[in-house]
């Protein structure tokens, strides 16, 4: 039985309280909020020093998979698996893919398993937990980390145990769900409960034992989903059609909550999951007066506040403990205390199709990205950057005909039968139906214009022929 500890990292979630920066095309992990290392390359090297750790195993959104292996690659992080979810089954059936998974590669080792999107300041602190952690799973227990709290929060789950305040691994006597504010004061003041911090760490095969013993239709359906799953690249694409089969389960009602293995282990640590604006500026640093700035931003007798400018400069003046995000295409106001109704605001947006809700007017594609600079009927402009050696797939149009100009760097085009280089300022046309692609040969980003113009413009119109990528 191997004994290594490998950290399953889970990069599923949408982060929708974190609107408008965070969207469902490039969700809160990949942000940069807290710093120069967005919250997925934090939690990755957070745990990188500790004795025995392994290659990671991320479980990721399909449509997030060249976003994650570009941060990793960023930091300098080989060798780690990245599992796609086809669609999302909540964390039970996550983490059983990537137990699944692991033990298909003639392993059993313990699961470190850390959402993506949290925040931790005392990583010595975290080190010594997850020793205390380990001890307990090598038992065979199935061990959670509960946060010790700072205030009757209200966000947040519980865990009961008795006498949390000691170095141990203690039984999980209850779970309970975000509590009103009267009993999150009740449950500060007694001493025995903890923040539920999502963390787990528990041997690959003793996790399935227990899910099989509740929910055996998930590792099943799991087992048929990694049994099936194809190389894609550097990715391992599970079985749609057998994923799809399981249940929508969150650990902690699958397994945590019924089985007689739970246990916690206490971590002051200085943690958040970053779950609202409101703990963003807890977590930020602060000026004299309380505020955190983010971006090209001037206040003016304000207190209490955070205001994070994206792509233009942001001003207030006389405002207390208000949230302002600014981004290229839309503004969020809100009072800090009702931070938590965010997401009941992007329900509205979704509600009503505006594409607001889920992208963001710069796309990120895994050859580089393109930002739609203004549009309308007929028409539009984009700025397209394209990453060193990078390619965009043939394709072609049935709707639109293409001009591009060159800004900066070298491009190699594809024109039907033709193919030419083009330098700065040089430009080309691609007539409607013409089969094209576009590549950057040179060391350098290539920064061109596209204009677009047709009686349809949508994303949709594109008929791919081949791509490097393996995208449909």
């Amino acid at each position: 039985m191997n004994s290594g500890l490998v950290p399953v990292v889970l990069c599923g979630g949408s982060g929708t309280r974190l609107w408008p920066l965070s969207r469902d095309s490039y969700p809160k992990q990949f942000l940069r909020l807290l710093g120069e290392e967005t919250l997925l390359q934090q939690t990755v090297q957070r745990v990188k020093d500790i004795d025995g750790i392994g290659a990671a195993i991320l479980v990721c959104n399909e449509t997030s998979r060249f976003l994650a292996a570009e941060q990793l690659r960023e930091i300098g992080v080989e060798g780690a698996q990245i599992l796609l979810e086809p669609l999302r089954r909540n964390t039970a059936p996550a983490i059983a893919a990537a137990a699944l998974y692991a033990i298909a590669q003639g392993n059993d080792p313990l699961l470190l398993v850390l959402p993506s999107d949290h925040v931790i300041h005392d990583l010595e602190a975290l080190h010594a937990a997850i020793v205390i952690a380990r001890n307990a799973a090598e038992k065979g227990n199935l061990v959670t980390f509960g946060i010790t709290p700072t205030g009757p929060e209200t966000g947040y789950g519980y865990i009961r145990v008795k006498a949390c305040k000691t170095n141990e691994a203690l039984p999980i006597l209850q779970f309970v769900e975000k509590p009103d504010r009267a009993n999150a004061e009740a449950y500060l003041a007694s001493g025995d409960y903890s923040w539920n911090s999502g963390m787990f760490l528990f041997r690959a095969s003793r996790y399935l034992e227990e899910l099989e013993k509740f929910h055996p239709e998930i590792v099943s359906a799991c087992r048929e989903a990694v049994d099936g799953a194809k190389k894609d690249l550097d990715f391992a694409r599970l079985d749609a059609t057998a994923y799809a089969k399981s249940p929508d389960k969150a650990i902690d009602i699958a397994v945590m909550e019924k089985t007689s293995f739970a246990a916690m282990v206490p971590l002051d640590a200085g943690w958040s999951d970053i779950g609202s604006w409101d703990a963003v500026h807890k977590s930020a640093k602060q000026d004299g007066d309380g505020n955190s700035i983010f971006g090209d931003v001037l206040l003016q007798d304000c207190e209490g506040c955070m205001v994070h400018g994206a792509s233009r400069l942001v001003t207030a003046v006389g405002l207390q403990n208000v949230v302002i995000v600014e981004t290229a295409d839309a503004i969020l106001v809100m009072d800090k205390s009702q931070s938590q109704k965010t997401k009941k605001l992007v329900e509205k947006l979704q509600a009503g199709n505006r594409p607001e809700s889920s992208t963001h007017r710069q796309v990120y594609r895994p050859w580089g990205s393109f930002d739609s600079i203004e549009n309308g009927a007929r028409f539009q402009v984009k700025r397209i950057s394209v990453k060193p050696g990078a390619k965009l797939s043939m394709q072609m149009h049935h709707h639109r005909a293409e001009h591009w100009v060159v800004v900066s760097g070298t491009a190699r085009i594809t024109n039907g039968k033709k193919q030419y280089l083009l330098s700065e300022n040089q430009s080309t046309y691609i007539p409607i139906g013409e089969i094209h692609s576009l590549e950057n040969p040179g060391k350098i980003p290539l920064e061109l214009i596209e204009i677009q113009s047709g009686a349809y413009l949508g994303e949709d119109d594109i008929v791919r022929l081949k791509d490097i990528y393996g995208r449909d």
